[in-house]
Formats: C-alpha cells, sequence, structure tokens
C-alpha cells in the first residue's frame, strides 16, 4: 500500500489538466505604440468620427500576456480604429463595435518594448530584399571582373 501512494501522487500530478487565463484590468486596443482603454460606456455617434486610421492585427499571447503591434485583448483582429472630429488621436481613438456602433478608447500609457515592434513582418521581408539585392549585384560585379 505505501508504495502505490506515491504513485497515485505522481500519476495525478501528471494527468491532471492545467488551466491557464489571464485576467486584464480593462478592455483595451493598441494604436501606435499608444494603450488605449476602451470605455464601453463612452458610444460614439456616426457624425463625431474621423478617418479610418488602423485596427487590430494581432492578439497578446494567452499565456505571457505580451503583445505588439496595433492589438486588443478584448476585440478581434480586423476591428477598425477612427480619429474622433475635435479630439487628438493621442488622447482618444473611436473603436468599432459592429457597423453603425462606436466606442472611445482613452490613451493610457506606451506600449511595453516588445522586439517585433521594431523587426516586424514587412520591414523583415524588405530588409531580406534589400539584402538579396545587394549580394547579387556584389556577385554580377565579381563574375564581370573575372571575365
Amino acid at each position: 500500500m505505501k508504495k502505490f501512494v506515491p504513485l497515485f501522487i505522481l500519476l495525478l500530478f501528471l494527468f491532471s489538466s492545467m488551466a491557464h487565463a489571464l485576467s486584464w484590468a480593462y478592455p483595451f486596443v493598441v494604436w501606435k505604440g499608444k494603450v488605449y482603454e476602451v470605455k464601453h460606456e463612452n458610444s460614439i455617434n456616426k457624425n463625431k468620427l474621423g478617418r479610418n486610421i488602423g485596427k487590430v492585427k494581432t492578439q497578446p499571447n494567452d499565456m505571457t500576456g505580451k503583445y505588439y503591434g496595433n492589438a486588443s485583448n478584448y476585440f478581434p483582429i480586423g476591428t477598425k480604429y477612427y480619429e474622433i472630429n475635435g479630439i487628438s488621436p493621442t488622447s482618444a481613438i473611436a473603436v468599432e463595435i459592429n457597423k453603425q456602433e462606436w466606442v472611445k478608447a482613452v490613451y493610457v500609457n506606451r506600449v511595453p518594448f516588445h522586439v517585433m515592434n521594431v523587426f516586424s513582418i514587412p520591414k523583415l521581408c524588405i530588409g531580406l530584399i534589400l539584402i538579396i539585392i545587394i549580394v547579387i549585384i556584389i556577385k554580377w560585379r565579381q563574375s564581370k571582373k573575372n571575365n
């Protein structure tokens, strides 16, 4: 019997399912390196909307909570951001809830550093293309000198 107790405890730890969930203090969106808290009680009329300035492109990591780029912990990818007429986008923006409803999101703070903010996919692609072009030009010049 004494042999089965440690084995039972070990099996209990091995086969127990672990659940991880983050609890955010408030729903937010990120635009141009700034975090905006979404105020659901502050709806915006369509006539106060300015131009479309961006959209949600990423979601935070469920385990670590880290995020980069235009992200949101509440809204799905593709949710649009708008300027609010008469208010600077550095202090507040409008977030689309659905086709006819928008809410105000108020600036809270700067985004924490994340390496993907520096090395985003488009920037990496452009950098790689430039490097490939430079290598091709160098190889072409070397082959021209040898001939």
